[in-house]
């Protein structure tokens, strides 16, 4: 697959998750998953493994907005940088690199996702 076509395919994929993060469509999990899919939520987890284990942590009513690109390619695997800022009565910012790796059928068989925020440190003594 050329990396153009790879570029549309991921921000497709994006979108879609986006859309479907909003919505609370846990449905479109099924469509953006493979049905193993390991999903990582921080450097450290030991991640929600299978699209039910994913469907059950998808729910999320907190209203946000949300800007990305994609900034690396190598098919399978892309980098996407995002930003998702939460509304609501204790509003919050984040800048996240997503890892992903897709099965040949466009579904995500590997989400891994490292997240920072304003008042994460840079080193132990922060």
């Amino acid at each position: 697959m050329d990396a153009g076509s790879m570029r549309e395919r991921v921000g497709t994929w994006v979108a879609e998750y986006e859309r479907a993060w909003r919505a609370q469509d846990v449905g479109a999990v099924a469509r953006l998953f493979t049905e193993d899919a390991l999903y990582l939520r921080g450097a450290y987890d030991d991640g929600l493994r299978g699209r039910a284990a994913i469907e059950e942590f998808w729910p999320d009513p907190t209203p946000f907005t949300m800007t990305w690109d994609v900034v690396a390619l190598d098919a399978p695997v892309a980098v996407v940088r995002a930003e998702v800022r939460y509304g609501g009565d204790d509003p919050k910012e984040y800048r996240d690199l997503w890892i992903l790796r897709f099965a040949d059928d466009g579904r995500a068989e590997h989400f891994e996702e490292w997240a920072h925020w304003p008042e994460l440190g840079f080193s132990a003594g922060d």
